[in-house]
């Protein structure tokens, strides 16, 4: 399957501006982006639309700065253009067209913020990134590279099971079979188990997660559990 061959928000080598910016300031500006939009329905209808569309034009600008190409602008609203809608025309339908740009607006500057993060950072940076956020949680228990290894493994799933499902798509209709819901499903789950199994046995061979590691804190000993 090609499932494993689509990419998610993946990163593009670049020289821009926002290229050589540290993560933290990346991060910084992705969650400025999200309070100003979480935060301009605080005030006048009219302010906070006028804020959204500030927010929003900002974020687009930092998109041509960054080089990105157009098309990974596009992608990712198409991705969610029926969600976007269905929002948009509830919200103007209780109250009015100001409040559902406000509300489409702040989604849709927020989804491109987040997209321009990651296009722009390599993911082991990302990864370093998380980890030295969950570091001071190792005082109750909290394992950094365990959980920076869990959102790579995120990471790479989500792109599998988005085109298994794409993948299934078109078999099913060259087959004339688009509208069997077990021919568009068996085959998405029958991929994505092995998938998990073959992770599952790529982490094991390398000794992650493995029960039978000593001093494994992932699996802890206790005598009813097989194999401890």
């Amino acid at each position: 399957m090609r499932g494993h061959a689509h990419l998610v928000a993946g990163y593009i080598p670049g020289r821009s501006p926002l290229h050589r910016w540290p993560l933290w300031l990346k991060a910084c500006l992705l969650l400025a982006t999200a309070v100003l939009c979480l935060a301009s329905p605080a005030v006048s209808v009219a302010a906070g639309a006028a804020i959204t569309t500030a927010v929003l034009l900002f974020v687009v600008a930092g998109h041509a700065l960054a080089g990105l190409p157009w098309a990974r602008l596009g992608r990712a609203v198409k991705l969610m253009w029926i969600f976007l809608v269905l929002i948009g025309a509830y919200q103007w339908w209780q109250h009015g067209g100001l409040v559902a740009w406000q509300v489409v607006g702040a989604i849709v500057a927020t989804v491109l913020a987040a997209n321009i993060l990651t296009a722009t950072t390599p993911v082991d940076e990302l990864l370093d990134g998380l980890a030295a956020v969950v570091r001071p949680l190792e005082r109750v228990g909290a394992d950094p590279e365990r959980f920076s290894l869990t959102v790579a493994l995120m990471l790479r799933s989500i792109p599998f099971v988005i085109g298994a499902f794409s993948d299934v798509r078109e078999a099913a209709r060259a087959r004339g079979l688009e509208r069997n819901l077990l021919a568009r499903s068996l085959p998405v789950v029958i991929a994505t188990v092995g998938y998990a199994r073959a992770t599952g046995e790529a982490l094991s061979a390398r000794g992650l997660g493995d029960p039978d590691l000593p001093g494994d804190p992932g699996f802890p000993e206790d005598p009813d559990f097989p194999g401890s």
